[in-house]
Order: structure tokens, then C-alpha cells, then sequence
């Protein structure tokens, strides 16, 4: 079995499409994959192999297309004109009509209701599992920043760890920062006086993939609300997981999605380990990929 994902070169699109092939082939070992760049794709030439009897386009057939983000849509469209029988799937809310594709996966905050050829997933896929080596009393607390729905407030993210840390006395406490998190709170943060109890590593000192281990071999995880899909890779990884407040600079579906987990109890604003709740078998990546294979 052959896929093909028709990549925009965003790492965050290429994670959630690697989420679903690893999932497929977990299941289908000889299932292989094949990314090719929509720069590699000219519209075009799309249009000439769609009247051309040679298909000669990727390595072998794709028996499923994968896109993922609006500039792919198009072409994957086109695609499934081209190779016929291949399956078209979509993952976030497609910019084309749904009928267009064979299938899309989309998650539950876009409100777009399940049918047969809508898959409606808690959150967007990923490639995590959970390998089972969390370490006791070990905590991951991950910062975010100010997005579009979120504003950095110092003092409000300074308390809260400073409560992670009072509340989880025994604990090995790690803490990250993102891309986002203001380039000064760093500083700040190591001149508080419960910072010798915790392990800071700027995101610019830690290599790739590194946040991810981390997640593996951490009991419990504190994520600042504006990281939602960190929120689903910690669930995914089967940490208990931890929000802490942010500035809301506007309510939504992804603000308002955050808040339904909150009441479902799947996370939790306490700020100690063993209040927050039991993990959770979060396997959406498996689920979709069972789903297509027995439609297949």
C-alpha cells in the first residue's frame, strides 16, 4: 500500500499527516510513503497528466492521498481525477467543497458534524504514542506565549509555576519555553527564588524532537492554554496533563474546545500531580487509520 502526501513544507501540517501514515502502517507493515512538494506539483502539469494515458508522477500508484493545509487541496483534488483509485483524504477542515474528496478528518473544534466521509478526531492528529516510560514524580511544564486568542501575561504565568513547584515538593521538575515566550522571561524567571527547583531549557538549547522525549518519560505535564496541540500530544504521549491560565483576548472554537476538556475532566487547572486526572487512552491517529483501512 502506497501513500502519497502532497506536503505544503509546514512542519506542523507534515506532522499530522506522519501521524496517520504511522498509524496505517502499524497496522498495513508494508505500507510506504512518499512526500512530495506542492512546488513539485505544478497546477499545469497536473491538468496534462490528467489527459495523458502515462501516470508517471510518483514512484508507484498511491493507493490513499494525504493533504494537509488549503494550498494543497487543489492538487490533491486533481490527484484523485488522475489515479482513480486512489482514496483522496483531507486533514483539517477542507477550503474545497467535502464531496470533492474521498474522505476528510477534521477536528471536532471546526464543528463539522461526522458522516460518512467526515471523521471528526479530538484534536489534530500526531505522530506520538505512548511508549510507556513515564517516570514518577518527573513533570514537564511547557510554555507557550501570546498568539491571536492569547496574551503573555508575566505575573499570571510566574504564579503558576511558582504553585507547580510549592505543590509537587518531591517532584524532578523540567520547564521549556516556545518560540512564542517572551525573549527576556528566561532571565526573570531564574532570578525567583523557587527556580533551583526547576531544570530550565530555553527552546533554543533543546535539539528537535527533544520536548516529545520529554513527554515520554514525564508523569504529568503543564502546557500554558494557548499550546493546544501541545494539550493533544501530551494526552496522546498518556501524560496527565495540566493547563495554565492565559490572558484570552477573544473566546472561540479553539478557546471554547479547551474549556470542554476542562469540564470533561480529560485536563485539569490543579497544580498538583496527583490531583490532576488519571491518563488517558488518546489513540486518534489509530482510530482514523482503522477506520480508512477497513473502508478500503
Amino acid at each position: 500500500m502506497h501513500i502519497v502526501y502532497v506536503s505544503d513544507g509546514k512542519a506542523g501540517h507534515r506532522s499530522q499527516a506522519l501521524g496517520l501514515f504511522q498509524a496505517m502502517q502499524r497496522q498495513q507493515p508494508e505500507t510506504t510513503f512518499e512526500e512530495v512538494l506542492i512546488s513539485e506539483l505544478p497546477i499545469i502539469s497536473l491538468i496534462q497528466a490528467l489527459f495523458s494515458s502515462k501516470k508517471s508522477l510518483f514512484k508507484q500508484a498511491p493507493d490513499f492521498i494525504f493533504g494537509v493545509g488549503s494550498h494543497t487541496h487543489f492538487r490533491v483534488w486533481l490527484l484523485g481525477r488522475i489515479f482513480k483509485k486512489a482514496k483522496t483524504i483531507i486533514l483539517m477542515k477542507p477550503s474545497l467543497p467535502i464531496g470533492c474528496f474521498d474522505y476528510a478528518v477534521i477536528p471536532e473544534h471546526d464543528g463539522i458534524h461526522a458522516d460518512n466521509h467526515v471523521i471528526v478526531t479530538r484534536g489534530a492528529l500526531n505522530p506520538i504514542r505512548n511508549e510507556n516510560r513515564h517516570q514518577t514524580a518527573r513533570v514537564l511544564i511547557a510554555l507557550g506565549g501570546s498568539s491571536k486568542r492569547h496574551q503573555w501575561n508575566q505575573n499570571k504565568v510566574l504564579t503558576s509555576v511558582q504553585k507547580i513547584v510549592e505543590n509537587n515538593p518531591d517532584a524532578e521538575i523540567i520547564l521549556t519555553t516556545s518560540r512564542r515566550t517572551p525573549a527576556e522571561f528566561v532571565d526573570i524567571l531564574r532570578q525567583q527564588s523557587f527556580a533551583q527547583h526547576l531544570h530550565i531549557f530555553p527552546v533554543e538549547q533543546t535539539p528537535q524532537g527533544w520536548i516529545f522525549e520529554e513527554m515520554q518519560k514525564a508523569e504529568a505535564v503543564w502546557v500554558t492554554e494557548d499550546s493546544v496541540s501541545m494539550i493533544f500530544e501530551a494526552l496522546t504521549a498518556g501524560c496527565r496533563v495540566g493547563v495554565m491560565a492565559m490572558d484570552r483576548l477573544k473566546d472561540d472554537r479553539i478557546t471554547h474546545s479547551v474549556d470542554q476538556m476542562l469540564e470533561s475532566k480529560l485536563i485539569s487547572q490543579q497544580t498538583s500531580v496527583v490531583q490532576l486526572p488519571q491518563p488517558y487512552a488518546f489513540k486518534e491517529a489509530d482510530r482514523v487509520a482503522t477506520y480508512l483501512l477497513a473502508k478500503n
